[in-house]
């Protein structure tokens, strides 16, 4: 869907901004660890935040203050390169960044001249953004704990998407070899919303191209998403692959439809997700509402603006500032409790299935590490986001013992849990693959679930999932896979992107589905090429 947001430009013209595995080393400042941004200490960073239309507003800036005194710990600063309006100068940049810092915010930089490209004409490219980056990068050198760097807004409309994850992954590429150490967060194509899933389907390989692993993803949230089912099947698809997600503008209403504020804010704090808000003011173009203040008064709020700041699961009661400024107390010490002795199920002559119970820790628990323990070695098997894991490449006929440890983001390992003893029947590798299916979550009428994918001990270039419902479940949605259904009979191939599997690797495809009365878990079956 095509929407369009409108903000007016100080002189009063009418301007249309038509609206997983950790890297081999970290980036100096805010970071991506397991798959949530963190501070440099490793405490976790939320953002909680309001966009701001610096660029066309650049003598508001007691708008900082002001933002601040909201509660928030983050603002998102629009800025420009030069192809739509006026570049901001290296030395208006250092000046923003140097506001956010005096405001204790978290400072989110965003070049808004992308906004809509193959769509909007004059937009600039994905590419030009970077030269604008690279042009002002001594206002920026230094500034890693304070600053993350938003490449381009919205960087295409409804045509010539296709493109957007080789020209994201390359202009990832281009700032990491220009020196950039900053966290990067990259926009979604069409206006932001990712209607064509181009985004959701694609970040696996987007954030690979980055060498730091510092990446994260930015969805914005209008007309598109205007459910709850929509709003949560969207973000979990990424918490559920461990990749890092952000809800970098959202609002109340929209002329594309009626975003559903509600279920975006409360799955965001229930699930630990930064979110901001558009804007603090000086939209124009039939869309004011979507100022939460009014003519950049702190004290004369909109509805809107009362519902985001004051309102359930707004800023003034979810948001914590950062560390770096004093917030949260200490650096994390503490390590995690130690988790329960894991328990063994669908043990065959090459895998098998742990699950133990969770730790708990005094921030969060970022991970947990499947060891083999033969009597003082340990050997790392798995790592794991949740409390199980799904073991493969076991040797046929041989005792294993495991062990599980829990990690948080900061670094800090628990002690060492019981072990679980697990002998592997007799049998040996047939070349083939095995698909395990999990319902993630459910609801009345509906539910999400994944299926892993892996891979038996020889490569393969394709592979495919069948099963059939026995009580009447139906597929609405999947990502990550390509469904054939008939009847009751699914049959899921892989896409482009992760049909080449090595020897006992894995990959996960998920979807939404309908349900009533019963939805047992049907049994898999797995063929590869």
């Amino acid at each position: 869907m095509k929407f369009r947001r409108l903000a007016a430009c100080a002189a009063g013209l009418l301007l249309s901004t038509v609206l997983y595995v950790e890297p081999a080393h970290a980036a100096t400042g805010i970071r991506i660890s397991g798959g949530r941004l963190v501070e440099a200490n490793g405490t976790e960073l939320v953002l909680r935040g309001i966009n701001h239309a610096h660029t066309w507003y650049p003598q508001r800036t007691a708008s900082f203050a002001d933002i601040k005194a909201t509660g928030a710990n983050s603002v998102r600063v629009v800025l420009a390169s030069g192809q739509r309006w006026t570049a901001n100068s290296a030395a208006d940049v250092s000046n923003v960044v140097g506001l956010c810092k005096q405001n204790r915010l978290i400072c989110v930089l965003e070049v808004h001249d992308t906004t809509g490209f193959g769509e909007q004409s004059g937009a600039a490219t994905l590419n030009q953004a970077v030269d604008y980056w690279i042009s002002v990068q001594s206002a920026l050198t230094g500034q890693e704990n304070y600053v993350i760097l938003n490449i381009g807004n919205e960087p295409y409309g409804n045509s010539g998407y296709q493109t957007w994850a080789t020209d994201t992954a390359n202009a990832i590429r281009r700032l990491r070899t220009a020196g950039f150490q900053h966290t990067i967060m990259v926009d979604a194509p069409n206006w932001g919303q990712d209607w064509t899933f181009t985004m959701r389907d694609n970040a696996p390989t987007v954030y690979a191209a980055d060498t730091t692993g510092n990446t994260i993803f930015s969805i914005h949230m209008y007309g598109v998403f205007d459910t709850a089912a929509e709003v949560q099947a969207y973000l979990s698809s990424f918490l559920t692959r461990g990749l890092p997600i952000v809800v970098g503008e959202f609002g109340n209403n929209h002329s594309d439809g009626n975003p559903d504020e509600d279920a975006i804010m409360a799955y965001a704090q229930a699930n630990r997700i930064g979110y901001m808000g558009w804007s603090w003011s000086g939209n124009g173009g039939g869309v004011e509402y979507l100022d939460m203040v009014i003519n950049f008064d702190p004290a004369n709020r909109s509805a809107w603006g009362t519902r985001f700041i004051a309102g359930a699961n707004g800023i003034a009661a979810t948001s914590r500032e950062a560390t770096i400024y004093g917030g949260g107390g200490a650096p994390d010490t503490q390590a995690p409790t130690t988790p329960g002795t894991p328990t063994a199920s669908n043990v065959t002559s090459t895998g098998a299935t742990l699950a133990w119970t969770s730790s708990t820790d005094n921030v969060r628990v970022s991970g947990y590490d499947v060891v083999r323990v033969q009597g003082t070695t340990e050997t790392p098997v798995e790592t794991s986001a949740t409390n199980s894991a799904t073991l493969t490449g076991l040797t046929p006929s041989t005792v294993y013992s495991f062990a599980v440890y829990a990690r948080d983001a900061a670094g800090n390992r628990s002690t060492r849990s019981g072990t679980v003893s697990v002998t592997t029947p007799s049998g040996g590798g047939s070349g083939g693959c095995t698909a395990v299916y999990r319902v993630v979550n459910q609801w009345a009428g509906g539910f999400q679930a994944d299926v892993t994918v892996t891979n038996g001990p020889v490569a393969s270039t394709g592979w495919t999932v069948n099963w059939t419902f026995a009580n009447g479940q139906t597929v609405t949605q999947i990502w990550s896979g390509q469904d054939t259904p008939n009847g009751a009979s699914h049959s899921v191939r892989n896409m482009s992107y992760n049909g080449n599997l090595g020897p006992n690797a894995s990959t996960t495809f998920g979807f939404l589905g309908s349900w009533n009365g019963t939805n047992s878990v049907p049994t898999t079956t797995c063929t590869r090429s």
